[in-house]
């Protein structure tokens, strides 16, 4: 069964996959404790917002999307992250998630590429 939403930039209804990427980005643009009635929403990403993008900043980007997503996105089964900083010229101060998975209302693997955070 699909779930059917609305798409944030249109109002129109969308859903599968594109329901999917909607749903992982607000995800993990929300800061924790920030949403009225439901503070543990979110993620834990917006704690790192200025750290240096070090193998230990990496580390923690990567447990909060996936505590994150395993907590709000039942549709998603992660099993790989990978995160990359955006050139200064396009996105300066950015970074870019792409999320290998499993969509479990299909079962199908998929890739969620740039989730531009």
């Amino acid at each position: 069964m699909s779930v059917i939403g609305l798409n944030a930039n249109n109002g129109r209804a969308i859903d599968g996959l594109d329901h999917l990427r909607q749903s992982v980005r607000d995800i993990l643009i929300t800061p924790l404790g920030s949403r009225v009635m439901r503070r543990d929403y979110g993620s834990g990403l917006f704690e790192l917002i200025d750290a240096n993008l070090t193998p230990l900043t990496l580390a923690l980007i990567y447990a909060a999307t996936v505590d994150a997503l395993r907590k709000w996105e039942p549709r998603l089964r992660v099993t790989r992250v990978q995160a990359e900083a955006l050139p200064e010229e396009l996105e300066g101060g950015r970074i870019s998630i792409t999320l290998d998975g499993q969509y479990l209302p299909s079962g199908e693997e998929i890739r969620l590429d740039g989730v531009v955070l």
